[in-house]
């Protein structure tokens, strides 16, 4: 019994050793959930779903007895440091009060200073905003006084009648002054008295010219009669002219005396005089002046008006109502001439020209119905006679412009087929025909065939042109029986060169040469004209029964000038271009060296064997003044290119050698226009060796003993006048010895100075100053 008692408290012991253990770690599962901040819903199930909720509360209430320490500690912590904040602001609590109080101090002295600061700064804004209005005011009067003063002397204008200068005025006024003018009333003024103004000067101007119409009826009548009766006695006395020479033949084909017709010195005089002073000035109507001025003014005026087309057509139509009213032609055409030449534009040639027209279509139906009732025949006779002479006065000027413009076409052709090639002539007629027709040869010998001309097919075409318009002209001017034309001849042989055939080279030159060979030929084309517009001058003369002595004394300057600059400009420009090819070989000297190059450096060479090879050739065709003008050019241009590197930033320094070696380039460019001599003359060469002689005197400067007379002005006027003291002052600097400078000195301090380079010291020195 008592063992089986035994085991039974054996067993229920191990059960509540099992139950204890699992109560335990349920309390630590718990504790470990409640220091971990875990969710503790599961255990509160748990719990009280096994109805014994003791074991949480404990572990709740242990575990909240066990917070409350540390939250005191915390809380004595966090009071300390409040008591401590505390502390620190009670000890700021006296300083703030004497911070207070000095604050307090502080802003009662500002006050009592800045009180009257205040006052002055508002005494002075108050001052500045006087002054400001005050200069807007002066502004205001200046602009206003300027106005003025542009209205006072555009008054003054208009009450001396200088229209022109009152609109200038008036535009000033209006265009710069006007929207800037402050005073409402004065700019007011300004726009009502402005366009009255204008309108003022529009009348009196439209009267003027009102008046200069029926002024210039009168003078067309009497200029008219005046033109027709000059014609007549022009052609008097060219009749008498040529009934003395008929007799003069006469005379001497019967051998009844020796004579040999010729004009005497008043006559010579008379003719070389012709009526130059009939057709100039403002009067421009022979011995009866009419003026113009009237017309241009009230024309200028208009275009200041902006209303110049306006004027133009009530010109114009005044003047075809004069025509068809009063039929007053040769005076009214002689007006119209001068009006279309000097007036500016105010009237057309194709308005001229259908004046013309009507003026012609009126003529044919009066004199047609005037000669179906004639019944004299002095009287159809009469009538012709001043037809013709109306025709000679007026018709000239327009075949004149149908035949230059013919020419032109013709000439720009013959251009325009030029090849640039030597002329071949196989035959002696080809020869007579291209060459000696115009005079153009330059020897008496006639060459061996076949003969190539130191021209192209150009001059022979041109010249035949030319000849032709001569011939035309001369033809058409001695139509009427009239014999004194050549001065109208010449007139328009003058524009045929100088205007047509002179544009049309030009032309030319600028946009079809593109070569040397093809500028030299043109070049050589241009002399030759030289002889060629000395024939036309004599053969229009001759033409026209005048001495050549009298042609020769009305000749004026080459007509192609233009053209014949523009033709050695471009041959010697495209030269300079080869040349500068060759002057590249600069980059290739060796300007600090020790060695003096014996031949010559190699730019030189390469230059001069293409200069030889050029004037061989430039020989066969160019003339040896143009050749001397080319080659001067492209000589100095070398010049200028030696002196252009020595200067640049190519060469950093130059010795001895490299000047001395310059020195043998341009001996041998000397030696290269000594050459030349054969067609040069002695002051040519002299002419041709100044090319050159900028790099000649600076090379004898450099190689000079003295390089510091420079200086002196007679010696620079008598050995260096065409350097450049800048030029100088750079080569110099480059051809100091290197020895001298700063960093040289160290090793040469105790030895004596060059005298040559104490002398180059100087000069620079002295040109430093200069600069």
């Amino acid at each position: 019994m008592q063992s089986a008692k035994g085991r039974r408290k054996v067993g229920s012991t191990t059960a509540g050793t099992g139950i204890d253990s699992a109560e335990k770690l349920d309390e630590l599962l718990i504790s470990s959930a409640i220091c971990n901040g875990e969710d503790l819903g599961p255990f509160v199930r748990k719990t009280f779903g096994t109805g014994k909720p003791e074991t949480l509360l404990h572990h709740l209430k242990f575990f909240a007895r066990s917070k409350e320490s540390e939250i005191e500690e915390v809380c004595k912590a966090h009071y300390q440091d409040f008591i401590h904040a505390v502390d620190d602001l009670k000890s700021l609590l006296s300083d703030v009060e004497s911070l207070k109080s000095a604050l307090s101090d502080s802003n009662s002295k500002l006050q009592s200073v800045a009180a009257p600061l205040l006052s002055s700064l508002d005494s002075l804004v108050e001052a500045q905003t006087v002054s400001k209005n005050v200069d807007l005011a002066i502004g205001a009067v200046t602009h206003c006084v300027r106005v003025m003063e542009l209205v006072s002397r555009a008054n003054q204008h208009l009450q001396s009648g200088n229209f022109y200068m009152a609109l200038k005025c008036v535009d000033s006024i209006e265009s710069d002054l006007m929207e800037k003018t402050p005073s409402s009333t004065l700019k007011r003024m300004l726009e009502n008295r402005i366009p009255a103004i204008r309108s003022y000067v529009e009348r009196k101007v439209n009267k003027e010219f009102g008046d200069w119409l029926v002024e210039i009826r009168v003078v067309s009548r009497n200029l008219g009669q005046l033109a027709i009766g000059e014609a007549s006695a022009a052609r008097q006395r060219e009749e008498e002219l040529r009934i003395k020479q008929r007799q003069a033949e006469e005379q001497s084909r019967l051998s009844l005396r020796d004579c040999v017709y010729a004009l005497n010195e008043e006559e010579d005089d008379e003719f070389g005089s012709g009526h130059e002073g009939s057709d100039g000035g403002s009067s421009g109507g022979g011995l009866l002046g009419f003026d113009l001025t009237p017309l241009y003014r009230a024309y200028h005026i208009h275009q200041t008006l902006s209303l110049g087309d306006s004027f133009k057509q009530y010109y114009y139509n005044n003047r075809d109502l004069q025509l068809t009213s009063d039929f007053q032609i040769a005076g009214f055409f002689i007006v119209e001439d001068r009006v279309l030449r000097t007036g500016g534009g105010l009237i057309s040639k194709l308005e001229v020209e259908t004046l013309w027209d009507t003026a012609v279509t009126k003529m044919c139906a009066v004199l047609e119905d005037q000669f179906s009732r004639m019944q004299t025949a002095n009287h159809l006779l009469l009538i012709k006679d001043y037809v013709s002479l109306l025709g000679v006065s007026l018709r000239r000027d327009k075949y004149h412009e149908l035949l230059l413009s013919d020419c032109r076409k013709q000439i720009t052709e013959a251009l325009s087929a030029d090849k640039f090639e030597q002329m071949l002539m196989k035959k002696e007629y080809e020869y007579s025909m291209n060459v000696l027709s115009f005079q153009l040869q330059t020897t008496d010998i006639v060459p061996a065939f076949p003969v190539i001309a130191p021209f192209s097919t150009t001059i022979p075409d041109c010249c035949r042109i030319v000849r032709s318009f001569i011939e035309d002209s001369v033809s058409f001017m001695s139509h009427g029986g009239q014999l004194d034309f050549y001065d109208v001849v010449k007139k328009y042989l003058d524009r045929l060169l100088g205007e047509v055939l002179d544009e049309a080279l030009l032309k030319l030159i600028n946009t079809s040469v593109h070569g040397v060979p093809q500028a030299m030929q043109v070049a050589a084309n241009m002399a030759v004209f030289e002889r060629a517009c000395d024939f036309f001058f004599r053969h229009a003369a001759h033409l026209s029964g005048v001495p050549l002595r009298m042609a020769e004394r009305g000749r004026r300057h080459f007509p192609l000038t233009k053209s014949q600059n523009a033709a050695e400009d471009t041959l010697s420009g495209m030269l300079k271009k080869k040349v500068d090819g060759f002057m590249t070989l600069l980059e290739n000297v060796n300007w600090t060296s020790d060695d003096i190059p014996q031949g010559g450096n190699e730019y030189m060479n390469e230059v001069l064997m293409y200069l030889e090879t050029l004037v061989s050739t430039a020989q066969q065709i160019l003339p040896p003044k143009v050749l001397k003008r080319v080659l001067r050019d492209v000589i100095a241009h070398i010049s200028e290119k030696i002196v252009g590197t020595l200067c640049g930033d190519l060469v950093k320094r130059l010795s001895m050698a490299a000047i001395k070696g310059l020195d043998v380039d341009i001996q041998l460019l000397d030696s290269f226009t000594e050459n030349l001599t054969p067609f040069l003359t002695d002051k040519e060469a002299r002419e041709m060796k100044k090319a050159f002689i900028e790099i000649r005197q600076m090379i004898n400067l450099l190689l000079s003993s003295h390089p510091e007379n420079f200086v002196n002005p007679v010696i620079r006027e008598r050995s260096y006048n065409a350097l450049d003291y800048r030029k100088v002052a750079t080569v110099s600097e480059k051809f100091r010895d290197p020895s001298d400078s700063i960093f040289g000195t160290f090793g040469t301090r105790g030895s004596r100075q060059n005298p040559k380079n104490k002398s180059l010291d100087a000069l620079i020195k002295r040109l430093k100053d200069v600069s």
